[in-house]
């Protein structure tokens, strides 16, 4: 899977399991109760996972059994904080604890030099997106972490831009039993500096939408079709599409 490389640290990637969910409960409720072997299949039964999100950093030089580790250690975190009481799935939780610790070992180890102050900046943004996440089980807004340190959310994009290479909004990272994770919290344009602080209040403002405002918007903006069309597509009239079209882009135009 990685350039034919099969074992990483190791392990033989291409004999590790795949927990179910129902499984991944079990244990984790074990674990909260004192079973430290529950704890150690939990991990053993999540590394694919972990091989799942390295290799969206693969390509740029770095040794795969370092990724791996500190990957590890993200997917630990996880496993340590996540609480079973609240309703999502672990490897929703999971995933952006591991991207994270991978983003802080590339940090460390780039050699394009931050200024002391931002870094520090970015470092408790980072801290606080654990916290929140630990406390909300969900990944935290930019608004959410702003307001966590008392902080403009414009400082805070720039602290945490300047520290990461930027990835994909739309880029997928993991699939599990059909429920896509996406990396969507890093925007960049070297254009105008203005425009990706834009495009992610753009993005947390389409999220707040009806699933049908969403499909409006998208085949009228994105695939590109008459309001006719997309009438006839959903199965309501033209005038009901105008009318969730404009409702829908006003809301957004009232978020950005």
């Amino acid at each position: 899977m990685y350039n034919n490389k099969v074992e990483i640290c190791g392990v033989n990637t291409s004999k590790l399991v795949v927990l179910k969910e129902s499984k991944k409960i079990e244990l984790l409720k074990k674990m909260k109760e004192g079973d430290m072997k529950a704890r150690d299949e939990l991990i053993s039964g999540n590394l694919k996972l972990v091989l799942s999100v390295i290799k969206k950093f693969t390509g740029r030089g770095e040794n795969l059994d370092d990724l791996f580790q500190v990957g590890c250690i993200g997917l630990i975190k996880a496993i340590d904080n996540f609480d079973t009481d609240h309703n999502v799935r672990f490897s929703t939780y999971a995933v952006p604890m591991i991207i994270g610790e991978i983003r802080r070992y590339l940090r460390d180890n780039n050699s394009v030099r931050v200024s002391r102050s931002l870094r520090d900046t970015a470092y408790k943004a980072m801290q606080a997106k654990e916290r929140l996440m630990s406390a909300n089980q969900k990944e935290p807004s930019v608004e959410e972490i702003a307001k966590e340190l008392d902080m403009k959310r414009t400082d805070v994009v720039m602290a945490l831009e300047s520290i990461v290479e930027p990835i994909s909004l739309y880029e997928p990272v993991y699939s599990d039993g059909g429920d896509t994770i996406y990396v969507m919290d890093q925007i960049g344009d070297k254009n105008d500096d203005n425009n990706w602080v834009d495009e992610i209040v753009l993005k947390q403002a389409i999220v707040k939408l009806s699933e049908r405002e969403k499909k409006i918007l998208s085949l009228r903006f994105i695939v590109g079709r008459t309001q006719m069309e997309v009438a006839n597509e959903i199965g309501i009239s033209q005038a009901q599409v105008s009318r969730l079209e404009k409702g829908a882009l006003d809301r957004v135009k009232k978020q950005i």
